[in-house]
């Protein structure tokens, strides 16, 4: 008897289940979450016939494997990697149809970071506020995957994607990060020779970046002003700037409110990126209006 469900056989590394996230609950302490790359997400949702809302897994470096338990459409998008269904080579970036008791295997990212795989149905475990993406700062949503443990798939009421036309386009991860910022709102925070350091000179992704924050190593930014402000609301792409004087991008798990100065917010259409960028990838800020 088969059901409409997904058995892990391997969790790897840091494997989460993500869907657009959860918005309008920051004034209680709730971040958005949702996946670091919202494009691929819709992507390999669009191939299975999701809607763009469904969640969907999304892996971090070295896969994952999973086997249904029912017959059912899949599809592996964002970083490339090799894939396989029952040991054998399968398509990255188009439809697959699984048999039930088949074996889904998404392996390491050749190039970028983070995977997603999409299931007709989608994931469908319990919405926490709307979402069911899992938040690593908050502990809301289902806990990252673990190996033998089951995952609902809602009801198959789409239809996939067919034809070449439908493979999703993949620019590949960034050489170099280039992040539009608008300074603000404690810009004053910082002396001028700080502001020209950011707009001209490159960091680097530290291995120490996750989905909370994209963590920068290069030329620290040096205070106007001593102490700390108080702590205030932040925001999706707020640069928050710690006593060490590094850069630090707050992503899709970041905390709600901080104590330490936000020397500009990068545009959100930059943050996709931001996902797919190996530690060591060059970066730049490049200030706008």
């Amino acid at each position: 008897m088969t059901d409409r469900a997904l058995a892990v056989v391997r969790a790897g590394a840091l494997t989460t289940v993500q869907d657009l996230g959860r918005t309008g609950y920051a004034h209680l302490g709730v971040p958005r979450s949702g996946a670091l790359d919202p494009a691929a997400l819709r992507l390999v949702n669009r191939l299975v016939g999701n809607p763009e809302t469904a969640a969907v897994l999304e892996t971090t470096v070295d896969g994952c494997a999973l086997r249904p338990r029912c017959a059912v459409s899949a599809a592996v998008g964002g970083a490339p990697c090799p894939v396989r269904v029952d040991g054998r080579p399968a398509a990255w970036g188009t439809t697959l149809r699984l048999a039930a008791g088949s074996v889904l295997e998404v392996g390491a990212a050749v190039r970028g970071l983070r995977s997603y795989v999409a299931w007709a149905g989608g994931i469908d475990v319990e919405p926490v506020l709307g979402s069911r993406s899992t938040d690593l700062l908050s502990g809301l949503g289902p806990a990252p995957l673990a190996d033998e443990a089951v995952l609902p798939l809602g009801p198959d009421t789409g239809t996939p994607a067919r034809g070449p036309v439908d493979a999703p386009p993949w620019p590949g991860p960034p050489d170099e990060l280039v992040l539009r910022i608008r300074l603000g709102p404690r810009d004053d925070w910082f002396t001028p020779t700080a502001l020209r350091t950011l707009a001209t000179r490159a960091y680097r992704v530290s291995p120490a970046s996750n989905r909370i924050g994209l963590r920068l190593e290069g030329p620290a930014l040096d205070r106007a002003l001593p102490g700390e402000p108080a702590s205030e609301g932040m925001v999706l792409g707020a640069v928050q700037v710690p006593p060490d004087g590094r850069p630090v991008v707050f992503l899709a798990d970041h905390p709600t409110t901080g104590g330490y100065p936000v020397v500009g917010v990068v545009r959100e259409a930059d943050l996709g990126a931001v996902a797919q960028a190996a530690p060591g990838t060059p970066v730049r800020f490049t200030p706008v209006r």
